[in-house]
């Protein structure tokens, strides 16, 4: 009778509630477990890696230890190597997929950290080739002041909008195929 309980619950994954590591009121937490939805793009024993859900801009990519650390200087030697390696092998991904070579890595802590479990943002730059649309010079005002780079932050943080779906998954695809 023993042995046939003990079978029972073999390879059965441990419930999120009962980890060490996992915080219930984390989004990151859910999200690794499964329990909300996500575009992975990188998936390891101790790393994903999605696009965020709130990008500054197409490709915004967010790279996540799956044991739960607040903070970047708490996380342990194995993590911390895991998560260098994703960042670097997602962001040649990237890259490759957006054709864009330039990068901005950013890990917070505790300051401007909107989850507080560590992940790092890969988020490219801003493509400036033909398409770009940019305001002629003729259009300021000769007393404007210029916007400050605080400014600037502010109004890119404020036009930012929720990650399409579909796009999502067809910028999930090229990336997975550069990974």
């Amino acid at each position: 009778m023993t042995s046939f309980i003990i079978g029972a619950h073999t390879n059965r994954s441990i419930p999120t509630e009962w980890r060490d590591d996992a915080d219930r009121n984390c989004p990151f937490c859910r999200i690794i477990a499964g329990e909300m939805p996500s575009t992975r793009l990188y998936d390891d024993d101790k790393v994903i890696a999605i696009l965020d859900i709130l990008p500054l801009r197409h490709g915004h990519t967010l790279v996540i230890p799956k044991a739960h650390y607040s903070r970047v200087s708490e996380l342990p030697p194995e993590y911390a190597s895991a998560v260098g390696q994703a960042v670097t092998k997602v962001a040649n991904g990237l890259t490759k997929a957006l054709g864009n070579t330039a990068l901005n890595v950013v890990c917070n802590q505790e300051y401007a950290q909107a989850v507080p479990h560590v992940h790092y943002h890969i988020i490219p730059a801003p493509s400036f080739d033909a398409s770009a649309r940019v305001e002629p010079l003729e259009n300021v005002k000769e007393n404007e002041i210029p916007l400050s780079r605080r400014e600037m932050h502010q109004r890119e943080f404020e036009s930012r909008e929720e990650l399409d779906e579909d796009e999502g998954n067809g910028l999930a695809v090229k990336i997975r195929a550069s990974l």
